[in-house]
């Protein structure tokens, strides 16, 4: 292929809206939120106002490589953790030491928070916007700022959250 073919096939692409997120075919976020029912326009952000994003999401090449499994959103101690969309508080306490808060959505996809106060039990059925808990004083990877640790998972497939609410960075990947 040519490069000026090329950059013909990169354009059309783009404006066709074909694009994956950082990271393997499998865990394009956005191929996850067009092919479910949980379409961006339906999820929201966990903070109120819209945070400041500190930590974008970064996945491993493998999956027992390192790398970032969410984004970190810039928050205070206290603030209220929301939903992002409707589900079911399926996982509320400690975990590895942190404070954690799941919620089961529909078509498999789960929200994680973390370091979190729980306001809800397990099995609590939670709308979007409903609080779920509130940023917990413990010292995580943002430290000595506070912020939250959210991310998304479609069985064992982490996924870019920022796709859910509109702000996935978009990364061509080559033609092949």
């Amino acid at each position: 292929m040519s490069f000026s073919s090329a950059v013909v096939s990169i354009a059309l692409a783009v404006s066709a809206g074909v694009g994956a997120i950082a990271g393997p075919p499998a865990q394009s976020a956005t191929a996850a939120v067009e092919s479910g029912s949980a379409g961006a326009a339906r999820w929201s952000w966990p903070l109120e106002p819209v945070p400041q994003v500190a930590r974008r999401f970064d996945p491993p090449d493998q999956p027992w490589l390192p790398g970032h499994r969410g984004v970190d959103l810039v928050g205070t101690v206290g603030q209220v953790v929301r939903s992002p969309t409707a589900g079911t508080v399926t996982y509320a306490g400690r975990l590895a030491g942190r404070g954690v808060v799941v919620v089961s959505h529909a078509d498999g996809l789960r929200s994680t928070f973390e370091p979190v106060t729980p306001s809800q039990p397990v099995g609590t059925a939670v709308a979007q916007g409903d609080p779920v808990g509130s940023i917990a004083a413990e010292p995580g990877h943002c430290a000595p700022a506070s912020c939250l640790h959210w991310g998304v998972l479609r069985g064992r497939t982490y996924l870019d959250p920022l796709a859910f609410v509109g702000r996935a960075r978009i990364v061509l990947l080559p033609l092949r």
